[in-house]
């Protein structure tokens, strides 16, 4: 008896040492080491597969995970030759990486939800094993591409049509769904042709205004009214007197674009979601304006509001800062993002006078750029651009429930700021066992396997749990969601 437990914990040991060496050698070491390793693990102490003998499934471990978990399955008699073994997950075939007789590692294929494992040997109908339950099969967010292409000369253009033929995408971008219609999506381009509409009811992308329309040059976001019967386009230029912002009526279709406020230099506008009132910058001296849009009369006409029809309210730092004002869902604060700067600023709403107060750090640090998770002033950022306010689940409950996902154009990735400051990141970069660059163009597992290159643009459908971002450089808009 104490002979058999000894054997039995002996194996035991045996397979954990198994699994615990090729963890180790995918996590710390190149293509070539892991290679070797496994080589020599497919032939210590395994015998090859015998055909007169049954092959079984034993169990295995984890019993659940989604795409790119690494699973060992134990058993019996699968032999020592892993490039001769297929591994089925739901219907999907694995990726065999290592086989030692009486264990077996692969990684879950994208897409097993069914979850039955099956093993087979050379050729596919010769099935051998199955295992008596499922593989518990969890979705994960993928990053996929939504519509856009580019050619190895990259002169694709400018091209409208459906997702499988639509063109562009390139330059920095602002992306904003329309809130009384989720199914379009407005794109603006910073020294792009003007705006594009992302109609998802037909799925095509067209353009939906020139930049002639609104004698535009420089278009920097995109945002809509309270009521949602305007939309509010922002405008960077370099005279006192040019557009820096216009406005637009959907009883019109957004079409009639009229001046609503001169000044100079302007990279984002936004409307406070409460109370309505429209806040701008200008990158001149770092001044961040409050202009009462609704309240303010005419709110169209023929030659718009006029340059001293706002309220300047602080200076962000010194001259030449470029930023933008983000706000909070609730209006009781707002992200300021300096993008040419590399950090972000918080400015609380003061509800009595009806603006927001001087704002104070939250993350990085003015003047160094870099890559690095973590909070407050020891975050590292690269030209933070566009972001989102999403919904945590874990936060109900909680004064604030909202995380900020942002895109970060010169470090290609979607970074996470939560509401007490810490930063993560979401999206992109890929593993550096794929790629010693941080940018690149792969679609897959959100941090084992994506790529972006300059991303800029970001939108979420709070409904469907999807973003979409404008991946500019690869000249196209990528998604993340759910895989299907």
């Amino acid at each position: 008896m104490k002979m058999k437990n000894f054997v039995s914990k002996s194996r035991w040991l045996l397979y954990w040492m198994f699994f615990a060496l090729i963890a180790v050698s995918v996590g710390s070491c190149g293509d070539d080491s892991v290679e070797v390793s496994l080589d020599k693990l497919n032939k210590v102490n395994a015998k090859p597969y015998n055909p007169d003998q049954l092959m079984v499934i034993s169990q295995f471990t984890p019993e659940s995970g989604g795409v790119g978990q690494r699973l060992v399955i134990y058993g019996k008699n699968f032999g020592n030759d892993p490039d001769s073994i297929r591994v089925y997950i739901g219907g999907k075939r694995a990726t065999v990486i290592g086989v030692n007789g009486e264990s077996l590692y692969c990684i879950v294929p994208e897409k097993a939800y069914d979850g039955d494992i099956k093993i087979y040997m050379g050729e596919e109908e010769n099935l051998l094993a199955s295992a008596d339950k499922n593989f518990d099969y969890q979705r994960k967010l993928v990053v996929s591409t939504l519509v856009g292409y580019k050619n190895e000369r990259d002169d694709q253009g400018w091209i409208d049509g459906k997702f499988t033929v639509a063109a562009g995408f390139r330059e920095p971008s602002w992306m904003k769904f329309d809130p009384l219609n989720p199914n379009h999506l407005y794109v603006s381009y910073d020294f792009g042709p003007g705006i594009y509409l992302v109609n998802f009811e037909d799925s095509t992308v067209t353009q939906h205004l020139t930049a002639a329309a609104g004698n535009w040059n420089r278009l920097r976001s995109i945002d809509f009214s309270t009521d949602g019967a305007y939309m509010i386009v922002s405008q960077d230029q370099g005279s006192v007197s040019g557009v820096s912002t216009s406005i637009m009526s959907r009883t019109n279709g957004f079409k009639d674009p009229q001046i609503l406020t001169q000044s100079k230099q302007c990279n984002g506008a936004s409307t406070h979601p409460v109370n309505g009132e429209m806040y701008f910058n200008s990158y001149e001296k770092g001044q961040f304006y409050r202009f009462d849009v609704m309240n303010s009369k005419p709110v169209i006409g023929p030659t718009g509001l006029g340059p001293k029809d706002y309220q300047e309210l602080f200076l962000i730092q010194d001259n030449q800062w470029e930023f933008n004002v983000q706000i909070h869902p609730s209006g009781n604060y707002a992200y300021i993002v300096v993008v040419n700067q590399h950090y972000i600023l918080r400015t609380d709403y003061n509800w009595e006078e009806e603006k927001f107060s001087q704002p104070y750090l939250v993350c990085g640090e003015p003047r160094a750029s870099g890559w690095e998770d973590g909070v407050g002033s020891k975050v590292r950022l690269a030209n933070p651009y566009q972001g989102v306010f999403v919904k945590n689940p874990d936060y109900e409950g909680r004064g604030d429930e909202y995380d900020f996902y942002f895109t970060e154009i010169n470090n290609h990735d979607i970074r996470i700021l939560t509401p007490n400051g810490k930063v993560t990141t979401f999206a992109g970069r890929g593993s550096s066992s794929i790629n010693a660059n941080p940018y690149g163009y792969v679609d897959g597992d959100l941090r084992i396997e994506a790529r972006f290159n300059r991303p800029s643009g970001l939108a979420y459908n709070e409904t469907e749990k999807t973003f979409y971002v404008v991946d500019q450089e690869n000249r196209r808009i990528r998604k993340i969601a759910l895989e299907k």
